[in-house]
């Protein structure tokens, strides 16, 4: 019997190397049915934004896609909104890796970066869009700070808002002479008095340390201011 011991052993032993080869099999790999590819999506150009970041182009057919509508708001702020398809985005914290369809939008005032969306709202401050005309964009990126592109143009989409002098962001009008931060006009005081001759007018103001002194022009002469009497 000591044969069918020894063969009984030998089959315990191959099916442990089996069941250790079988569970080695994932390593290095990604895990079937993830629905992640280790293959970035896209293809990356030479084109970059205005920060260096390069273009990454995909197929126009499912491309992402950004529409942007602004309004303003009672207290002077502008509400902005973002229509996407065929794109998801991203939470706080996802991996730096350029996944179809996912990631940021990224908000440009006139050029200049407000900032990084990771939803479809946001409210511009009253401030930061004084009177005048303005051109606010939308901008998909991936994961990893590339931009999506469709031949050759970044996927964005951009809305003009004018605040004018009555409307959201607009400046107040200078005060009026008489109201609230004006100076008033200056009053004939002490020697500055006006003189009875139809022709006799200031002509100029000297300051010096300590005395104020008027000249008056009278019949085409040059008197100095206290010589009336001489």
């Amino acid at each position: 019997m000591s044969w069918t011991r020894r063969a009984l052993a030998a089959l315990a032993v191959c099916v442990l190397v089996l069941t250790g080869s079988a569970g080695c099999g994932s390593s290095g790999t990604d895990e079937p049915g993830s629905g992640r590819s280790a293959v970035p999506a896209g293809r990356l150009l030479d084109d970059t934004d205005e920060d260096g970041r390069r273009y990454r182009e995909v197929d126009a057919e499912g491309a992402p896609e950004v529409g942007i509508e602004v309004q303003p708001g009672a207290d002077g702020s502008w509400g902005v909104r973002l229509t996407v398809r065929n794109f998801r985005f991203s939470a706080a914290g996802a991996e730096a890796r350029a996944e179809a369809g996912r990631g940021v939008a990224h908000l440009f005032l006139d050029g200049d970066l407000v900032t990084r969306l990771r939803g479809p709202e946001y409210r511009l401050a009253a401030p930061l869009v004084p009177r005048g005309t303005h051109h606010v964009t939308a901008r998909l990126y991936a994961d990893d700070g590339t931009v999506w592109a469709v031949d050759g143009k970044p996927v964005e989409s951009t809305a003009d808002i004018t605040a004018s002098d009555t409307g959201p962001g607009a400046s107040p009008e200078p005060a009026a002479t008489g109201e609230r931060g004006a100076s008033p006009e200056p009053t004939a005081t002490g020697k500055r008095r006006a003189s009875p001759e139809p022709w006799a007018v200031p002509e100029s103001l000297t300051t010096v340390p300590g005395k104020v002194t008027e000249t008056v022009v009278i019949r085409d002469r040059l008197l100095p201011d206290g010589a009336e009497g001489r």
